[in-house]
């Protein structure tokens, strides 16, 4: 094979690659416009700082339809009331918010404590800003001090205190002295 045709071969192929290449980033919509890592940040609302935001990958795709900012893997973070107390912890492997709709969608192992200490899990949770709503369908676990909530189906306000499970499996109770006692109020009743 002659050293021109091998030249010709190697810039026709390596100018298709390129092609397809630059091809795949031409729609604005489906590339992130941010990538960072290891962040940890403060997001604010109105002028007051209201979250605490530490990820390993943040990736923002702002030119989308619906623009989103997306949390691949493991996100944590803090929402502050207004005197700057932690109002509720969230953990979860993956997060996407959705900036127009102002909606989070907290997706795998989704750990969330309330300002009461309550822990609530869930494979999936929505938490709707505008509304002020917090929302699944998915198996809800709620620990509230000594009580364990289960069931499927899950609505609550956005400070989760206020709450509902729609197909409760029943409280269980954590601690055996406190259902010894409530065993014996019940009989007592009788």
């Amino acid at each position: 094979m002659s050293p021109l045709l091998v030249i010709l071969l190697l810039f026709f192929s390596c100018a298709q690659e390129n092609k397809e290449f630059v091809a795949g980033f031409s729609d604005r919509k489906q590339v992130a416009s941010m990538r960072t890592d290891s962040v940890t940040t403060l997001i604010s609302d109105s002028g007051r700082i209201r979250y605490r935001v530490i990820t390993e990958k943040w990736e923002v795709f702002d030119q989308a339809s619906d623009p989103y900012w997306y949390f691949p893997s493991r996100v944590y973070f803090e929402r502050f009331d207004d005197s700057m107390r932690v109002e509720s912890v969230v953990r979860c492997d993956t997060a996407t918010y959705f900036s127009r709709r102002r909606l989070w969608v907290l997706k795998k192992n989704v750990h969330i404590t309330n300002l009461n200490g309550d822990v609530f899990e869930t494979p999936l949770m929505y938490w709707d800003q505008r509304a002020q709503r917090v929302y699944s369908d998915s198996f809800i676990r709620i620990e509230k001090e000594n009580i364990l909530l289960s069931g499927y189906g899950f609505e609550s306000n956005q400070t989760l205190t206020k709450y509902t499970i729609f197909k409760p499996n029943g409280p269980i109770t954590l601690d055996e002295t406190e259902a010894d006692s409530t065993i014996v109020e019940q009989d007592t009743l009788k």
